[in-house]
């Protein structure tokens, strides 16, 4: 095997680089047909948050563990994917740094190839597809979200990406905060009952006295059976009307899992907002009104408790029966000091409980999903995208076992979109470097 290794080796080499935030992974492939041949990692490589003589540090380390002492005269050609870089501009500062601590690191290694190539990792992402496309659309759903159109191989047009306080709206930040929300408004008396309050307080270590007792964190809450049978009436009214729709089914796309409207145009800025969420536009455009209603006016007060259009018969959620209004209070005094301990961004982690909770059924943690779904439909829309045209997606919300992968597509088949998913950016910036030494890149690489 070693002879066979050797004799790999000992031909035309590129590398590739994917250098994000919490890791830089790096490929060894042949330079005739992109054939992966070693893979190694090593310490974050975000342009912009890791000070360059550490990320020189870090890419000489991926570098080193990939490519043995005496190959390095055989690397050609490098290109690296860089969070926090672009090839916007030539001076742009993520850029930059990155070019400098690339450099650096090749200096120090002993390689100098002919070719040394810098863009983003969404740009080296969306090289990572089939056929290493060199225009399209590519979308980004993981801790953050963003979605961008990719033209000659660079980034054109970017839509949100805008950060945790601003934006990223349908990223796991967003569904954890959301499943925050969702647990307290239950606590507080405004919110549906669900499992995502016992599911939250047991992740932030609230006591178990403070949490709703069992039996107790899923289905409407309501105080007397009058209302809950007008609860019930409205949300067999919304699932029926999803149904009919050729929805699954389950009722949630229609609610608001945290008592606000999805955001307008005007307040997005954003072109071509979805009108599946607020049920404008013709059937190409994905409206979800039936019979002059709009979508919003259908949601329930399973979901919404404050009286605004769309808060059903009741207007309001009783307090939860069973789970007592001191233990509430607890609870609240608990949930709040450790969601405020810790940086905001920390709450993708909670992504997954909503999706587990999800599985199980539980309606406010679908309405999460569903929301989630419409804010990365709507992201996708300002692209103005073309029906057939190349779209790749990357993050674990996206992945082939991500909880929104399945919704999503089906949304993204009606405006003539497939989503081609992709793990990193590493078989793509092998696709860059081969371009680089002027080598063909339509042929994916091969492992």
């Amino acid at each position: 095997m070693n002879n066979d290794l050797n004799q790999d080796l000992a031909q035309d080499l590129v590398v590739g680089l994917d250098a994000g935030g919490t890791r830089t992974r790096a490929v060894l492939a042949a330079a005739v047909d992109g054939r992966v041949l070693r893979e190694g990692a090593a310490g974050p490589g975000n342009a912009l948050t890791v000070p360059v003589p550490r990320l020189t540090d870090h890419l000489a380390e991926a570098i080193a563990g990939v490519v043995p002492d005496w190959a390095r005269a055989r690397v050609v050609a490098v290109a690296g994917g860089f969070a926090g870089a672009a090839q916007t501009s030539p001076d742009e500062p993520g850029r930059l740094n990155a070019l400098a601590a690339l450099t650096a690191a090749l200096r120090r290694l002993g390689i100098a190839p002919g070719s040394i190539g810098v863009s983003s990792d969404i740009e080296a992402a969306f090289a990572s597809a089939p056929g290493a496309p060199a225009d399209g659309l590519a979308l980004v759903a993981g801790t953050g979200a963003v979605a961008i159109r990719i033209e000659d191989r660079r980034c054109a047009v970017t839509v949100d990406g805008d950060g945790w306080l601003l934006g990223d709206d349908g990223s796991g930040f967003w569904i954890g905060r959301s499943a925050v929300r969702a647990a307290l408004r239950m606590a507080d008396g405004r919110g549906a009952s669900t499992v995502l309050a016992d599911m939250v307080g047991r992740a932030l270590e609230v006591p178990t006295e403070a949490r709703p007792p069992a039996g107790r964190a899923a289905g409407p809450a309501h105080a007397d059976s009058a209302d809950a049978d007008s609860a019930d009436a409205d949300s067999a009214h919304a699932d029926s009307a999803h149904a009919g729709r050729g929805g699954r089914g389950r009722g949630g796309r229609g609610r608001d899992t945290d008592g606000e409207d999805a955001p307008g145009d005007a307040e997005r800025g954003a072109p071509g907002h979805s009108a599946a969420v607020h049920g404008e536009g013709g059937p190409g455009e994905g409206a979800r009104a039936e019979g002059g209603v709009r979508a919003e006016d259908r949601r329930t007060d399973a979901c919404r408790g404050d009286g605004r259009p769309g808060a059903g018969r009741a207007g309001r959620i009783p307090a939860e029966p069973g789970w007592a209004r001191d233990r509430r209070e607890a609870y609240r005094m608990h949930l709040l000091p450790a969601v405020m301990a810790g940086p905001p961004i920390l709450l993708a982690r909670l992504a997954p409980l909503v999706a587990e909770a999800a599985r199980a059924g539980d309606p406010v943690a679908e309405a999460i999903l569903d929301e989630a779904v419409d804010h990365l439909l709507d992201t996708v829309r300002a692209l103005e995208p073309r029906p057939g045209e190349p779209m790749v997606a990357t993050g674990g919300l996206l992945g082939p076992d991500g909880p929104l992968t399945v919704l999503l597509s089906e949304r993204l088949r009606e405006l003539g979109l497939r989503l081609d998913w992709v793990a990193d950016g590493c078989r793509g910036a092998v696709a860059l470097a081969r371009l680089g030494h002027g080598r063909p890149a339509s042929s994916a690489p091969a492992t």
